[in-house]
């Protein structure tokens, strides 16, 4: 009698061991789901609705923020915070190190814009440490050449002190003489733009309107028998009825300055 209770103990002792291990395990899957939630709203806050910038400026140097459109891994448009400090120094270039992978990417985009922004300001940039950086979770989100131009504006406007409007995004290449090359996913990166709170969209010369292609079947008879086919024509999309942005398109970084000053 006494082995038959004991034998009895031991399964109910097991049988609350096992339901004390589902509960647990539901718990650790009921935290894993409600973390995986939350950072799915952060990044969705952090890159997508109404993103503010920073400035500051004294006489030691100027911090500049400027809002910079860009393509996800799933080919989505986002936006970033590009930060460029200018101080007092020996021409350095800096870069911010936790986003190493994304300024490996941009670094020639970076020496360019540092010379044009020395050749438009007509500052002696040995006297200046310029520091580079990007508030971004994805080191692969943005690449370096389609930032050119957002990289040169906003180093321009930190040698000079200046605050660059809020309320406008640009997107494009920057070439040696200041001029400002194409870039692709166009469409993206406007609605991107118009969702981080910009209301004016600078492109390079000619992407006011994409290109893509749409499919129509065709059908016609021939004799008793009827043969469908698809066709593909092109089709010229307006950027701005997109993605519900003003869009005005700009050769080179002096028409663009034009519009970033208050």
């Amino acid at each position: 009698m006494e082995k038959k209770y004991n034998n009895e103990r031991k399964n109910i002792v097991k049988h609350l061991l096992f339901i004390l291990a589902i509960l647990v395990a539901l718990n650790i899957l009921f935290l894993f789901l409600n973390e995986k939630n939350n950072l799915n709203n952060e990044t969705t806050d952090f890159f997508s609705t109404n993103l503010e910038t920073k400035f500051f400026s004294n006489t030691n140097g100027t911090l500049i923020e400027l809002k910079v459109p860009a393509i996800d891994t799933n080919g989505k448009g986002v936006t970033t915070i590009l930060s460029v400090e200018s101080v007092k120094g020996s021409g350095k270039t800096l870069v911010d190190i936790e986003n190493l992978l994304f300024w490996a990417d941009t670094q020639q985009s970076i020496r360019m814009a540092r010379y044009v922004a020395g050749n438009i300001t007509g500052k002696n940039l040995d006297n200046y440490d310029l520091i580079y950086s990007v508030k971004i979770k994805n080191a692969s989100l943005i690449g370096g050449p389609s930032a050119g131009a957002a990289i040169t504006i906003a180093t321009i406007f930190a040698l000079e002190g200046k605050k660059p409007k809020e309320n406008v995004v640009i997107t494009g290449t920057i070439n040696h003489d200041g001029s400002i090359g194409p870039v692709s996913e166009i469409i993206e990166k406007a609605k991107a733009a118009k969702k981080s709170g910009a209301e004016l969209f600078l492109v390079p010369i000619s992407q006011s309107y994409d290109v893509g292609y749409e499919s129509t079947e065709h059908c016609q008879r021939f004799g008793t028998a009827e043969i469908c086919s698809n066709e593909t024509r092109l089709k010229r999309i307006n950027v701005s009825e997109e993605a519900g942005i003003k869009v005005i398109e700009v050769e080179n970084i002096n028409q663009a300055l034009q519009y970033f000053e208050s």
